[in-house]
């Protein structure tokens, strides 16, 4: 096999990664803080009406980050399967985040923070930015969302 017959349509991966999102339960979850200390965790995620639906507690670095910064970058699979996402996130106390989305998490990770501890926030990220590749080969075209729309 080639390296052109390996190398995915930009339809193909979009399509692989809206798959991947639905069975994988672990994202990367990159943020910093107002000095720039970077801060990296996996957490548990669902992937909920084109969000990305994270809890954790409020007052550790991640949730401080996510909150204040607003922003963060997921990252899912090895480094010769990638997807990297650059996305805005929004804190949603358990008394106030979309039940629909809660569910969706609870569903999935078969934890519901809202009865855990009132501690734990939930995070909605959206995605501004989607790069998938494997390898070298599929670099050009890795780009499948930009300015919060697919371009695919």
């Amino acid at each position: 096999m080639t390296n052109d017959e390996r190398v995915r349509t930009p339809a193909r991966r979009k399509s692989d990664l809206l798959a991947r999102l639905e069975r994988e339960t672990d994202i990367w979850v990159a943020t910093a803080d107002a000095h720039g200390v970077p801060c990296l965790v996996p957490l548990w995620f669902v992937w909920h009406e084109e969000s990305f639906w994270l809890c954790t507690r409020g007052t550790n670095p991640t949730g401080r980050n996510l909150r204040d910064g607003g922003r963060t970058r997921l990252a899912l699979g090895h480094t010769r399967d990638v997807v990297l996402v650059d996305g805005e996130a929004r804190a949603f106390g358990a008394g106030e985040v979309p039940v629909a989305a809660a569910d969706a998490f609870t569903a999935k990770t078969g934890w519901d923070p809202r009865a855990d501890s009132p501690a734990y926030v939930f995070f909605q990220v959206r995605p501004v930015a989607v790069q998938a590749w494997h390898e070298v080969p599929e670099l050009r075209g890795r780009h499948l969302m930009r300015d919060g729309a697919w371009i695919v």
